[in-house]
């Protein structure tokens, strides 16, 4: 069948949105019909060259839809079902998946190839040539041909145009604060960059009942917006926090040290762990250019303060659970999918929304199909 898509041909180009060729499902495989697209920071990585993905490639992984068309050997999804994508897929059998760490699944050394997990071919075809998908799944489209391990069944009365988020940045975020930092009631923490990820870690530790929340981001609209999430107090930079966070936490500094910048960068790392308390912990949630090689930080205090730096992938989460349990929160008032929304485009308005990105102008923008 035929669709449209946004397709990048060559880094640092805009998305070009054309006509696609898209083949039937194969073994294990669906065809789903997005309904949204969140407009992940990620995707920008990829224009950018920090995340080696191999081009040409269709953007999007932080998708919602409903299955139109089912492979051979798919037994547990039909037609109509609504789905969330999983942006890293998980097979369920490999060491990670069977221990409970999902986010590491086997499954995801795949996704810089953008090619099907079941025979290493492409589904997408443009101008004559194979397309690769962003993540394996390629949201930026009207249609897409996905493996069933990339797919989390949701109910049918869940709005796709806020379920979206959760297949990347709501997970993300809030996962990075629950689980990888393992906020506990009565924390102090410091949230340093409030995007689509950010927001989220500020609203999971919130709900693990931290009793200070310091947002840290340049843009005043996002700080302002940081106190509807959650946060308690702002600063425009680490270095202006440093002192009213100390003096606010009586000296004793911040447990838990969230970095959810749009970019990461080696040379923050010492105001960081200068941020953070004794047995305190630094999750480094960010993307990191991927020939960034060096981080600035005090191994001393490392050492003599028992400090710990940890990454997170997919908030350490397992995406099977954690997207169900994200959609009771939302379904009960508990996490605020809506207010991450700040503005709707079209598949043709894709590049005008990264604009926005790159401006500050949003949390997180969201694509949204007929």
């Amino acid at each position: 069948m035929q669709t449209k898509a946004a397709i990048l041909w060559e880094m640092n180009t805009p998305w070009s949105v054309e006509d696609v060729e898209l083949d039937d499902p194969k073994v294990g495989e669906v065809r789903v019909k997005l309904a949204a697209s969140g407009m992940c920071h990620s995707d920008e990585h990829v224009v950018t060259g920090d995340l080696p993905f191999e081009l040409p490639l269709i953007g999007g992984h932080e998708g919602a839809g409903v299955v139109e068309a089912v492979g051979p050997g798919v037994s547990w999804l039909e037609e109509g079902d609504h789905v969330v994508f999983g942006f890293i897929p998980s097979c369920g059998r490999c060491p990670s998946c069977s221990t409970g760490h999902q986010n590491l699944c086997d499954m995801g050394a795949l996704l810089g190839t953008g090619k099907q997990i079941a025979d290493g071919t492409s589904r997408h075809h443009a101008q004559g040539k194979d397309i690769n998908t962003m993540c394996l799944l390629g949201t930026f489209s009207h249609h897409t041909v996905v493996n069933e391990a990339s797919c989390i069944k949701i109910d049918k009365d869940v709005p796709l145009e806020r379920a979206c988020l959760l297949g990347c940045g709501v997970v993300t975020g809030w996962g990075s604060s629950v689980y990888s930092a393992e906020v506990q009631a009565g924390d102090v923490v410091a949230v340093v960059g409030v995007g689509g990820i950010g927001a989220n870690a500020i609203q999971g530790a919130k709900l693990a009942g931290a009793k200070q929340i310091w947002a840290i981001d340049p843009i005043e609209s996002k700080r302002e917006k940081a106190m509807e999430f959650g946060a308690t107090h702002t600063a425009a930079s680490m270095a202006e926090a440093m002192e009213p966070l100390g003096a606010a936490s009586w000296g004793t500094m911040a447990n838990k040290v969230i970095m959810t910048m749009g970019v990461g960068a080696g040379e923050v790392m010492i105001e960081a762990l200068a941020l953070t308390a004794k047995r305190g912990r630094v999750v480094v949630t960010n993307i990191h250019p991927a020939m960034e090689m060096s981080a600035s930080m005090s191994l001393l205090d490392l050492t003599l303060m028992e400090k710990q730096v940890v990454g997170s992938l997919f908030g350490s989460g397992n995406p099977r659970s954690d997207i169900p349990k994200l959609i009771s929160l939302y379904r009960e008032g508990q996490l605020d999918l809506d207010g991450l929304v700040t503005k709707e485009y079209t598949l043709d308005g894709v590049n005008d929304g990264y604009d926005d990105m790159r401006a500050g102008k949003n949390i997180r923008g969201v694509m949204v199909y007929n």
